[in-house]
């Protein structure tokens, strides 16, 4: 069993970060194994619609999301975390996610079943709105989200800042759990 944390914030060793690795500790702790991808430093064109991926299982645009999109593919599902920019997931978590989803639904809906949900940061506010709008996507394309002690959201904007939010590392910690017995219960595993 295999999940992938996705980091959409350019900033790395963020915020973000610091989230998505502290679900993937716990993870590990359970067994699964993981593996952390960041978008920081990587070019990932937005969608143009062309729909050419609805003739072949992958998209015809060059840059990094190919390797990215085919490690989703091949793990039981996967975390995706964003930190709130104008009260919205970054743009190349969007374009990561928007045409992850034109692919997968274009051939069969790929990520069907598979095991995840999203994780958010802000300073302030934002956190609720763009945890919707992840989790939306999620939810399109027929993934298993568990869920927490409280939405997968937490605050802080100066690196670090976040292991100041101890209800926010709890949820992460506590969605991770979750996602380590529903995986084991979908693998039959006790």
């Amino acid at each position: 069993m295999k999940i992938i944390a996705i980091s959409g914030s350019p900033r790395v060793g963020g915020n973000t970060e610091i989230l998505l690795k502290t679900a993937l500790e716990v993870l590990d702790g359970k067994g699964i194994e993981t593996e952390f991808i960041s978008l920081a430093g990587k070019s990932i064109l937005p969608c143009t619609a062309c729909t050419a991926c609805s003739k072949q299982a992958r998209c015809i645009l060059k840059d990094d999301f190919d390797p990215i999109f085919r490690k989703m593919l091949e793990s039981d599902g996967f975390i995706v975390g964003s930190p709130v920019y104008f009260g919205s997931a970054t743009p190349e978590m969007m374009a990561l996610l928007d045409r992850a989803g034109y692919v997968s639904r274009h051939n069969g809906n790929l990520f069907n079943r598979k095991v995840g949900g999203p994780v958010t940061v802000a300073r302030r506010v934002g956190q609720n709105f763009t945890f919707a709008q992840l989790l939306m996507w999620f939810m399109i394309n027929g993934m298993i989200v568990p869920g927490s002690s409280y939405w997968n959201i937490a605050f802080g904007r100066e690196k670090e800042d976040v292991l100041k939010d101890e209800e926010g590392i709890r949820t992460i910690r506590n969605f991770a759990d979750n996602i380590a017995w529903l995986l084991k219960k979908i693998h039959d595993e006790p």
